[in-house]
């Protein structure tokens, strides 16, 4: 049976997720394995409320902070222990990792 293993990284820094995107391309066309990707997403922006006075209840605020947060997806089929291996590997503090793992099961099966 094989599996595609889908890891999705997520950062506020584009040029440290470029990065890391880039050296897993490395590794993955290194050992000979399929993959599909990157894709990403268009960033999504998010905001957080700074209020002048902490936990008074007081409305009185600053202008939110926002930032943009960049998305990569990449697939890697079969080669199950390299998926594993790069899952499993240390990524910066500033990038968020999500590993999915789908098993593929042959027509006759």
């Amino acid at each position: 049976m094989s599996f595609t293993t889908r890891l999705t990284l997520q950062s506020g820094d584009r040029a440290v997720l470029d990065s890391v995107v880039d050296d897993i391309k490395a590794t993955v066309s290194r050992k000979g394995a399929e993959m599909k990707g990157p894709h990403s997403s268009p960033p999504e922006r998010l905001r957080v409320p700074c209020y002048k006075r902490p936990g008074t209840g007081d409305e009185e605020s600053f202008d939110d902070w926002s930032y943009p947060v960049y998305s990569r997806e990449i697939e890697i089929v079969g080669h199950d222990e390299l998926a594993s291996a790069i899952a499993h590997r240390e990524f910066p503090d500033s990038i968020h990792v999500e590993v999915e793992v789908e098993q593929i099961r042959s027509m006759g099966s």
